[in-house]
């Protein structure tokens, strides 16, 4: 089993949560940033074991989708099809797509260093998942769980209104990894 911190970035509140399981303690950092962007960029700068983010970008995911399965990212396919099997096991549904790298291309601008809203309108939630792979490069692993968290009709056991997407088979896989 792994020990080391692992930090999560939650893309609308700029919270990093610092979780060392080789302490046991956990702790928060407020991560003073513009934009979820240069949060991720200062986390990946203290070089962490895993970075995971969550965050509904741009709806892309949900239209090829739908509302109840997440579209997850990784950088590296260890830790993708780890947290899979964990979703499995834990029926917390979650589905791989592709950081396509033909498409990192559509993030290039003639007058910036990156470009965050490509001319065109295809594969957003990929392109949106290139842009934040970016500001990641020092992390060993990375994982982007793009989630919709709501549930728009009541279902046996799942009431309509906030959904805790990703949350089980996050927790299995860091205790699987990390306790």
């Amino acid at each position: 089993m792994a020990k080391g911190r692992i930090l999560v970035v939650d893309d609308e509140i700029y919270i990093v949560h610092i979780l060392d399981f080789s302490l046991g303690m956990e702790g928060y950092e407020v991560v003073t940033a513009l934009d979820g962007e240069q949060a991720l960029e200062r986390v990946a700068e203290q070089k962490p074991d895993l970075i995971l983010d969550f965050a509904t970008l741009t709806g892309a995911a949900r239209v090829a989708l739908g509302p109840e399965l997440p579209a997850l990212f990784a950088n590296r396919d260890e830790i993708a099809d780890a947290l899979l099997a964990c979703a499995r096991e834990t029926r917390d549904p979650l589905w791989r797509l592709p950081l396509w790298a033909p498409y990192d291309a559509w993030l290039d601008s003639k007058v910036a260093n990156i470009n965050n809203a490509p001319s065109g309108t295809f594969a957003g939630s990929i392109t949106c998942a290139l842009f934040l792979q970016r500001f990641v490069e020092h992390a060993k692993s990375w994982l982007h769980v793009d989630i919709y968290a709501w549930t728009p009709q009541a279902k046996p056991a799942r009431p309509e209104g906030g959904e805790c997407q990703a949350a089980r088979a996050i927790y299995k896989l860091l205790g699987e990894r990390y306790a």
